[in-house]
């Protein structure tokens, strides 16, 4: 197989980031419209994820938030965003750069993606260029055979491919299922 010097894999993510970026700036001057709202999900272990110690202690390598009805103030810039939420009736603030984010979905419309890690001999130069940090994306469970960093963040087709962190029974990273392995071939 040709080797990828464009690098397509990243700038896909940073593309796809970057919708990411541009819908929450968006909530964030007006609200939200319709039914529209997000399950984002992020690894907490990333550079630059503001959680209180309470959160971090739960969700050690993985959370799922939901920005829909209660959420307060928040705030988008180029790398990151912060948002108001409540824990279990209790008021936290967090951040979570966009480049920490693995996977984003609006349950309204059925529309998500999830981003892949990504490696490679090219993983340096990328870095270099300022496109991607392999310690901020968590890795994605993947099917057998299949290599790593080969795919481009896909799409997801429904609320069950994304399982919120807060119903994972073991209060870490969690699999996320892929509704194809169910589907009839």
């Amino acid at each position: 197989m040709a080797t990828d010097h464009i690098r397509y894999d990243v700038l896909a993510q940073t593309a796809l980031r970057g919708v990411v970026h541009t819908v929450l700036a968006d909530v964030a001057k007006k609200g939200l419209p319709g039914d529209h709202h997000f399950k984002i999900t992020f690894n907490t272990l990333a550079p630059g994820v503001r959680l209180s110690e309470r959160m971090r202690a739960q969700y050690p390598r993985e959370m799922t938030i939901v920005l829909q009805h209660q959420f307060w103030d928040l705030v988008v810039t180029e790398q990151a965003f912060e948002v108001g939420l409540s824990f279990g009736g209790i008021p936290e603030r967090v951040a979570v750069p966009f480049d920490s984010i693995t996977a984003f979905f609006d349950p309204a419309v059925q529309f998500g993606f999830q981003f892949e890690t990504i490696d490679g001999a090219s993983q340096g130069d990328a870095n270099a260029e300022g496109w991607a940090d392999e310690r901020s994306v968590a890795p994605s469970p993947r099917p057998p055979g299949s290599e790593k960093g080969s795919e481009p963040p896909r799409a997801l087709s429904s609320p069950a491919d994304t399982e919120p962190a807060e119903s994972r029974s073991d209060n870490g990273g969690g699999e996320i299922v892929r509704l194809d392995r169910f589907r009839k071939k």
